[in-house]
């Protein structure tokens, strides 16, 4: 009976060496299965957050370009007022703004004034010998 009272106990300790072995096996497989998932987790973190940086870029990227064609709509129209700011310090422009805004003239040239009205017309003709010579010269003027 001894005998199989010490086989029992084999058995039994077999049986708690196997079930420390499987909690042990288990207990690994776990681990292992959670760090796995943690990595997963991680590298979808990872991801979604370069993805949201590219997608970061690729907006500023369409800002930075826009800002170079408004830059470059901008020095044109710089130099187009620098070409205008040259021209303007011009002897020719001034003596031509001189001329059409100031009504001056030049020495050498004799200055000539338009009217609007014409001196000779149908009712200036036929009433020419009704009117005082004062009148006329009055007419003429205004």
């Amino acid at each position: 009976m001894a005998y199989n009272i010490t086989l029992f106990t084999l058995r039994q300790e077999e049986k708690e060496a196997k079930k420390r072995r499987n909690m042990l096996i288990l207990r690994e497989y776990s681990m292992k299965k959670i760090a796995y998932i943690l990595v997963v987790f991680g590298l979808v973190l990872i991801i979604n957050s370069l993805i949201h940086s590219i997608y970061n870029l690729w907006q500023k990227q369409d800002l930075v370009t826009s800002a170079q064609k408004e830059l470059d709509k901008q020095k044109a129209l710089n130099q187009k007022l620098k070409a205008q700011i040259e021209y303007a310090q011009t002897p020719q422009f001034i003596e031509q703004q001189a001329h059409d805004k100031l009504f001056l003239v030049r020495p050498d040239q004799q200055e000539v004034l338009f009217s609007d009205k014409p001196i000779f017309s149908e009712e200036n003709i036929s009433t020419k010998a009704n009117i005082p010579n004062w009148r006329k010269w009055l007419n003429l003027f205004l």
